[in-house]
């Protein structure tokens, strides 16, 4: 376990640095590092921007020697659901990986590496544990990657996560500070479960043809509610994966009714999808206030990295933008196909940045192949 003069370290580490990843490794000469730039600019944010400034117009921007897109980073964060028993194991061969479940420990006065590592599954799973689980497991990862392929976290322009890897991205962005993120992920969890216990959803995978009228065949599910005395029902896209592919999600009952009539929808396939209830709708309406509660309470930093919102596609602007519009990611789809897209636009002939898809699962590499399949030739895992 952390020493309190061990957390304090890292906790100082973050105010001096508060630009960099560095702050959750705490490597043995941190203090002589935050000594240092306690006196100095911050080096790694102005190349930081520097890279920024250049990857906003990369052909056309001559005024200095532009840096290649493709000697750049961009880090995705998986979500809820990605989860498994023994995950973060191979991590464990990293000190900086080791810290983190420290730490993580410490702040939530329990074993999460242990849940991690040995489940039962049954736990892992449910939504308390799993989405810390995925958090904690994902900025482990980024460990590997800093020890690896450290250019990657120096020269990282933008970062993004699926649902709850949003939040992952913003500790790693540096809006976050990571013992506040855990309690802020405590209370989306709790919050988030206690809302399906009120109001029981489903969500399904679904696949679908051009000729498919996915509006229409939404609101046809929650008419067919309405009439069968189902209060307030609901049925719409939670999730934007990729062309022809999108998560439904509403009352159980409309969707069972779109399974039951599949065929004459259009629908090609649906898989149900292991949750019990029906994340990013108006059906989660309950949990959006204890979750800006508590989000209210955090010291936001602005982001010093792209960092893109779920319920637009776009990046954050700044630390209030932040405040006000994460809340809204609990009961709004996710857009994360039109947020790839807003992610790797370019002019035609300019280099793709390298892609690292950072936690459990191979998912977001595998959706970014169907959205921009010549940015996903280079793309990697680092698996956690």
């Amino acid at each position: 376990m952390f020493t309190a003069n061990t957390r304090d370290l890292v906790r100082k580490t973050y105010q001096v640095f508060n630009k960099s990843w560095c702050r959750w490794s705490s490597s043995s000469n941190a203090a002589n590092e935050t000594t240092e730039l306690a006196s100095a600019p911050d080096a790694t944010a102005n190349q930081r921007q520097q890279l920024l400034n250049d990857m906003a117009n990369p052909v056309t921007h001559n005024s200095r020697p532009t840096i290649d897109p493709k000697e750049t980073s961009i880090v995705l964060f998986p979500g809820q659901g990605t989860q498994y028993v023994g995950m973060a194991k191979d991590l464990l061969r990293f000190p900086g990986a080791r810290r983190i479940f420290e730490l993580a420990n410490e702040v939530l006065k329990y074993d999460l590496l242990k849940i991690c590592l040995e489940g039962p599954r049954e736990r892992l799973n449910r939504t308390e544990y799993a989405q810390l689980a995925v958090m904690v497991s994902s900025l482990a990862a980024l460990e590997q990657l800093r020890e690896e392929r450290p250019k990657a976290i120096e020269n990282c322009v933008a970062t993004a996560g699926f649902s709850l890897g949003e939040i992952t991205a913003l500790v790693f962005a540096g809006s976050l500070p990571f013992d506040k993120a855990l309690r802020l992920v405590q209370v989306r969890a709790n919050a988030m479960q206690l809302s399906c216990d009120q109001r029981p959803g489903a969500m399904a995978m679904t696949i679908y043809g051009p000729d498919t009228n996915v509006g229409e065949a939404c609101a046809k599910a929650q008419q067919w509610c309405l009439d069968r005395g189902v209060e307030s029902p609901y049925c719409g896209v939670a999730n934007y994966m990729y062309p022809h592919c999108k998560v439904i999600a509403g009352n159980v009952e409309a969707i069972e009714f779109l399974e039951h009539n599949a065929k004459s929808l259009k629908i090609r396939r649906m898989k149900r999808l292991a949750v019990s209830g029906a994340f990013h709708t108006p059906l989660m309406e309950s949990a959006v206030a204890p979750f800006s509660k508590a989000l209210s309470g955090i010291r936001l930093e602005d982001p010093i990295i792209s960092v893109y919102s779920n319920v637009d596609g776009k990046p954050y602007k700044h630390a209030t933008h932040i405040l006000r519009q994460l809340p809204k990611q609990i009961v709004r789809p996710v857009k994360w196909e039109q947020t790839l897209h807003t992610i790797y636009e370019r002019q035609q002939g300019v280099n793709f940045p390298r892609t690292f898809e950072c936690g459990p699962g191979k998912g977001l590499l595998q959706v970014l192949d169907k959205v921009n399949a010549k940015a996903a030739q280079t793309a990697h895992n680092v698996l956690a």
